[in-house]
């Protein structure tokens, strides 16, 4: 059905043919997540074209028609008319499209579509979900952030995950004053943030927590869960993304730490980590039913600490929290 809409889409865009090389789209498309170089052409119907060193996976799992690759300077015989190509296509490939540029155009048909969730990509995310939610419940402290992270990411990795949604963070101390902070070799200190996430067949998750153990670390955390609740009350297909930020960013400036809150509310994901929308003050748009977002507030006092809470949720007309784990959760160093 999706790949009808693809087609459909394309046609009212004008557009004969289309250049996939994205492997996000690939699987969104096939079914089927290539471990090397692979494309897909669409003409009347999708074609994958795969290496041989993924042909036998692809010939298992893809749901469309598989067929050799062919080398690069073939495959403007594959394409006809006027080609769509994805916005993220690197510009040395346009070469071997076409000889005339101006039969090239840039289409978002196929992360449009991605938007919004089918029940069984939202399924996947679930799973995605409950493998990072049960591995925090192991995660190591006792040692270095590093060793913290790696003891998250190996028990995701044996739970099914087939690889972190993202470079698992671990940032302690001061050190939890920088949304990212890389992850570092220091010994654990409170309080603890950690962000991370598990891919089920390659759907992502996305969940932050903060370990305190100070009443100055709690006020901060109480406000930040205040933001989020407030952010997560708004959560409905129709209301605008700029709303939901506004949502959490009010609650913070209240209490006087408005300035500390440096990044957006939120993002969608799925098969990536960042898809659009992003949940921020300057996004236009409103919301659909189906899409995944995260909600995510948070409160960096520089050469402090930061608190970040972070919870994926389903948008529905009663907008479904598909995080369960506790905000709060115990742990020892």
């Amino acid at each position: 059905m999706k790949n009808e809409e693809i087609l459909n889409q394309l046609q009212e865009e004008n557009i004969d043919s289309m250049f996939v090389y994205k492997p996000e789209n690939i699987k969104y498309i096939s079914d089927f997540y290539p471990s090397s170089f692979a494309y897909l052409i669409i003409n009347k119907e999708p074609i994958l074209y795969v290496n041989s060193i993924d042909k036998v996976d692809a010939q298992r799992e893809s749901s469309i028609e598989v067929r050799d690759i062919e080398r690069l300077g073939k495959v403007n015989e594959l394409l006809n008319g006027k080609i769509a190509i994805e916005k993220s296509l690197d510009f040395e490939f346009l070469q071997f499209l076409s000889d005339d540029y101006n039969k090239l155009s840039v289409s978002n048909v196929i992360e449009d579509m991605r938007k919004t969730k089918t029940k069984e990509e939202i399924t996947k995310i679930r799973n995605s979900i409950g493998i990072a939610e049960n591995a925090i419940k192991e995660i190591d402290f006792t040692s270095t952030e590093k060793f913290a992270a790696a003891s998250l990411e190996f028990d995701m990795t044996i739970n099914g995950s087939n690889k972190p949604a993202f470079d698992t963070i671990v940032a302690s101390g001061s050190r939890s004053s920088s949304p990212h902070s890389e992850t570092s070799m220091n010994r654990v200190e409170t309080p603890i943030v950690v962000d991370w996430g598990a891919r089920y067949d390659h759907y992502c998750s996305d969940i932050t927590r903060t370990f305190i153990d100070s009443e100055r670390q709690e006020e901060i955390w109480n406000i930040v869960l205040e933001a989020q609740k407030e952010a997560i009350k708004t959560i409905s297909p129709g209301v605008k993304f700029a709303d939901v930020d506004k949502a959490a960013r009010d609650v913070i400036s209240e209490y006087g730490y408005g300035e500390y809150f440096i990044h957006s509310t939120g993002h969608a994901f799925g098969l990536d980590i960042h898809e659009n929308p992003n949940i921020s003050s300057k996004s236009e748009g409103v919301l659909e039913e189906n899409m995944v977002i995260t909600a995510e507030p948070g409160i960096y006092i520089p050469g402090e600490f930061g608190v970040r809470i972070e919870d994926d949720v389903l948008v529905k007309k009663n907008s479904e929290v598909l995080t369960s784990l506790d905000k709060k959760l115990d742990f020892t160093l």
